[in-house]
């Protein structure tokens, strides 16, 4: 490396150090701030890099190396999975640099952290619900980009998550001898997750504890909506039994 490089980054490196009010000198330009945190990160130097971008940020608000310097600050987050940051700068971006070349993949970026933040079932679900969010809107504005599909995997998968949930508590409910209960959280998954996987396994769960109530005019109404949904199901034929039984006793 030259003498006149070596000096150059002696100097940056004194200056991240002392950061925030230390003004550049004015022969060293934005670009050359950019490219040498460009290059630290794509060394793996993450902390490092993004003192060169928070530099661009502070100094060169107005170049043409500012949404670059933002999208790549974001992306030192998401590399260090430091999501919650990750996902502020991304939508960062997007909000004061709206015509950037990186604001379609920070939007993508921005559900995938929301993603990566979704806990287990048994957990808050408010990061799952947001990277729903996210990921539809991503689907809304870009519909016909590539990542649509995967986004769609990613709903479902997310989706799934939160009917499970609901159908664990009415399963767990149905275990504790309150069928009552039991319904309540059936009927969630029912009327808010008809594209989980838990669709039919609520209807039947439902089903099961209306008849142990013997709520007949619901258990037959339940009957027949399940009977519509599924022609084929794996209940039907018990379900049927079920309707002569209901028709037996009044």
């Amino acid at each position: 490396m030259k003498i006149k490089s070596i000096i150059f980054f002696i100097f940056f490196s004194i200056l991240v150090a002392n950061c925030g009010g230390t003004k550049t000198p004015e022969n060293i330009s934005a670009e050359q701030v950019y490219n040498k945190g460009l290059e630290l990160f794509h060394q793996g130097e993450y902390l490092e890099a993004k003192s060169y971008f928070d530099i661009i940020k502070l100094q060169y608000p107005a170049s043409q190396y500012a949404d670059k310097a933002q999208y790549y600050l974001s992306e030192v987050y998401f590399k260090r999975e430091e999501y919650i940051l990750a996902a502020y700068n991304y939508s960062t971006l997007r909000r004061i640099y709206p015509g950037s070349q990186y604001s379609k993949e920070s939007m993508y970026k921005n559900a995938l952290c929301y993603y990566l933040l979704s806990p287990t079932y048994d957990r808050d679900q408010e990061y799952t619900k947001k990277a729903i969010e996210a990921f539809m809107e991503f689907q809304y504005l870009y519909p016909d980009d590539s990542l649509n599909i995967e986004s769609s995997n990613r709903i479902k998968e997310l989706r799934n998550k939160l009917a499970y949930r609901e159908f664990f508590t009415a399963e767990l409910y149905r275990k504790m001898d309150s069928p009552k209960s039991a319904v309540v959280y059936f009927d969630l998954v029912i009327n808010n997750y008809s594209d989980s996987d838990y669709y039919e396994l609520a209807y039947i769960g439902k089903i099961d504890a209306l008849y142990y109530m013997k709520k007949y005019d619901l258990l037959t109404s339940a009957i027949r909506a399940y009977n519509t949904n599924f022609p084929n199901g794996k209940a039907v034929n018990s379900n049927n039994n079920i309707l002569k039984e209901i028709s037996n006793i009044k």
